[in-house]
């Protein structure tokens, strides 16, 4: 008898998240949150604009590569990097379909109003602790995964 071959869900590729950090401690949090409370995705880092662009221009080739969602540090380390990135993904006739999640330890209302005048789809300040970058992480993902309906590159 002829066995069949399944899939094997844990062989099926991930969905991409791209996280862009310029601080390796933060990213060591960042990832280790991600790997607890949304482990259906697979994080990338990159630590600087350019890397992004490169992965994102590389992405083209084949637009299923490209990530569901990019979390995107506001200062690398100057907020002008941050928000230069953010300016160039959202003004691209398909990365501004890629919700950008903006990440900061910055509060100021300066900071959070110019995120979103670019088109940032949310705004997040760090949490403290690595307790509460769980419970952001858990939040995170019952949002942007299980609440809200994500756009299709094909």
């Amino acid at each position: 008898m002829k066995q069949s071959i399944l899939p094997n869900p844990r062989q099926e590729r991930k969905v991409t998240v791209l996280v862009i950090e310029d601080n390796a401690d933060e990213w060591f949090i960042i990832r280790w949150a991600l790997q607890q409370r949304f482990p259906e995705v697979e994080a990338i880092w990159l630590q600087e604009a350019t890397q992004a662009i490169l992965f994102l221009e590389a992405s083209l080739q084949d637009i299923n590569q490209l990530p569901k969602l990019i979390l995107l540090d506001l200062y690398l380390p100057r907020r002008e990097h941050g928000f230069n990135l953010l300016q160039l993904i959202k003004s691209h006739y398909l990365y501004r379909e890629i919700p950008v999640i903006m990440l900061s330890q910055s509060q100021d209302a300066d900071d959070i109003s110019e995120s979103y005048s670019l088109r940032s789809n949310s705004y997040i300040v760090k949490p403290r602790g690595y307790e509460n970058w769980l419970s952001c992480m858990a939040s995170f993902r019952h949002y942007w995964w299980d609440a809200v309906t994500l756009p299709k590159f094909s």
